[in-house]
């Protein structure tokens, strides 16, 4: 499990992709999509056409990470339909939605200082 803190920048994708791009394709998709250099830092999360799978890149300074996770079963249950609700997830909510809960539903603290 990927440690997801209110600290990190985190992009999420709404629609899907095709898994077989690797990493210079998810990093072109992050310049064409989100505007955003790969080597920044951020975690960007994508899922695949039928919403079985995740994957998540990231830069460490050294090289890029890219992990993925498939469900042994069913599917994601909530995925953001669009750019302008995706952006609007907080760290918590991701790690919701990465556990295949439904962020929005889920009852958790409110963030009391924005972080970022």
């Amino acid at each position: 499990m990927i440690a997801i803190t209110p600290q990190m920048k985190v992009r999420l994708y709404a629609g899907f992709i095709d898994f077989r791009n690797g990493i210079d394709g998810l990093a072109e998709l992050c310049r064409a999509n989100f505007s955003e250099d790969p080597f920044s830092g951020i975690l960007f999360l994508f899922r695949n056409r039928t919403s079985t799978s995740v994957k998540i890149l990231a830069y460490d300074g050294q090289g890029f990470w890219l992990c993925q996770k498939r469900l042994s079963q069913g599917r994601f249950r909530y995925w953001p339909k669009t750019q302008e609700e995706a952006g609007r997830l907080i760290a918590q909510e991701i790690g919701v939605l990465l556990f295949n809960g439904d962020p929005l539903g889920s009852h958790m603290a409110a963030v009391w200082k924005k972080v970022g």
